[in-house]
């Protein structure tokens, strides 16, 4: 069994206000075996030595879309699978790169992608996937134009392509039977739009998804295989809909009220902002090819992204970190951090990124800390994230060591 023990590091635990300097971190296999501020002996181990850098869990990206390889979505739904599948991989790779070392996919990629990254196949994060978001006709998956009649033989093609994001549903019975199928297929959560969105080119941001009816079967589904449900939602009315049918996390939830966010708490789920994917679309969207119908829609989320924050944060909702980036903008990802410290401490955003992240993901002991018997991810950073998270910005500038489940995919402290 490969072991790896860090020596003199200043630990970061997500549950403390501060660093904890001297720490011992010994890793075996793919776990933590020992943390202490006394040195551990190990005959076997391979010792690196840390000189006081900061060791720290890795990061957790509830939101995230790895077949988005571009910001028009329509298009990408419309790409050949080989094609969106080869230029996924590099992205995937440069998200582990920044330190991510878990991601909730929200929606496109499956039980492949996984797979191929836990066989080796594929270098990136650990993922959960939600497979394809499920969505009413006319609704925040539905990618096709308008046009003056849709034939009512026309097949979803959603369903086979590996560039769409979601597919098409209506019905009570016809949405239990599509949650099975994604959860057939390997889908780890359901994911469905109980809002209209940006990216769509026909819905507007304030419309409803499903009928209340669809959503509790959906929900119920679901709960019948002890897993949950995330929605995309943007207004109050369309939050609160899902919250009491049953949904577990609200995702971007910009336009969230006072009386719906204590609605949340209430019902212990959770919310995802992802603030900095409005700042990719506001500034690069359209050069990028975004269409001017979503080009169009997104001043009406980005202006209300911080104050969601503050929105939450009195409510004490618990918010997991998320980026929804699409195409190029996924170099963004790490962004999100210095957009939330406008209203959030450093360790709140760091708790979004690990110890939240975990429980959503109901990995609580397993990821977001370093802790004996939790999985082996850990980052070396260069400072102190607990005063400045400008150490996590970028494409891992200042994370000179990434090891996901006790590997080590990215060592630059020899050269250092």
């Amino acid at each position: 069994m490969n072991s790896v023990l860090f020596r003199n590091g200043a630990l970061l635990d997500p549950t403390q206000p501060e660093l904890l300097p001297g720490h011992d971190v010994l890793i075996e296999g793919k776990v933590v075996r020992e943390v202490s501020d006394k040195p551990i002996k190990s005959a076997s181990a391979t010792v690196i030595d840390l000189k006081g850098k900061t060791i720290m869990p890795g990061l957790i990206d509830l939101h995230a879309h790895i077949v988005a390889i571009e910001f028009n979505l329509p298009r990408v739904a419309t790409l050949p699978n080989v094609l969106v599948t080869l230029r996924a991989l590099p992205l995937m790779r440069a998200m582990l790169r920044r330190g991510f070392t878990t991601i909730r996919d929200a929606g496109g990629a499956g039980f492949p992608f996984k797979e191929a990254v836990e066989s080796g196949l594929a270098e990136g994060p650990r993922m959960f996937v939600s497979g394809r978001a499920l969505s009413q006709t006319g609704g925040h998956a539905d990618m096709r134009s308008r046009h003056d009649y849709l034939a009512p033989d026309m097949p979803c093609q959603c369903c086979v392509r590996v560039g769409a994001l979601g597919r098409i549903v209506d019905g009570v019975d016809a949405v239990r039977r599509a949650v099975r199928e994604e959860l057939q297929m390997g889908a780890d959560q359901i994911k469905i739009m109980a809002s209209g969105g940006v990216s769509s080119p026909t819905d507007p941001v304030g419309a409803w998804g499903y009928s209340e009816d669809e959503i509790r079967a959906i929900v119920e589904e679901a709960r019948a295989r002890d897993t949950y449900v995330l929605a995309h939602a943007y207004t109050a009315e369309a939050i609160a809909r899902a919250v009491r049918c049953g949904v577990r996390t609200i995702e971007h939830g910009n336009l969230i009220d006072e009386a719906t966010a204590r609605l949340v708490a209430e019902h212990n789920a959770f919310v995802v902002p992802t603030l900095v994917t409005y700042d990719a679309l506001a500034s690069e969207g359209e050069k990028y090819g975004l269409p001017p119908e979503s080009v169009a829609k997104v001043e009406a989320v980005h202006a209300a992204g911080l104050r969601s924050l503050e929105i939450l944060k009195r409510a004490g909702v618990k918010m997991g970190f998320g980026t929804d980036l699409l195409g190029e903008a996924q170099r963004l990802q790490s962004d999100e951090f210095r957009i939330r410290s406008e209203v959030l401490s450093p360790l709140e955003i760091i708790q979004s990124a690990t110890l939240v992240g975990a429980e959503v993901l109901r990995m609580t002991g397993k990821l977001g800390r370093l802790a004996p018997d939790a999985i082996a991810d850990v980052l070396v950073v260069d400072g102190n994230p607990l005063k400045s998270v400008d150490c996590l910005l970028g494409q891992g500038d200042h994370i000179p060591l990434v090891m996901k489940d006790g590997h080590i995919h990215f060592n630059e402290l020899e050269s250092a």
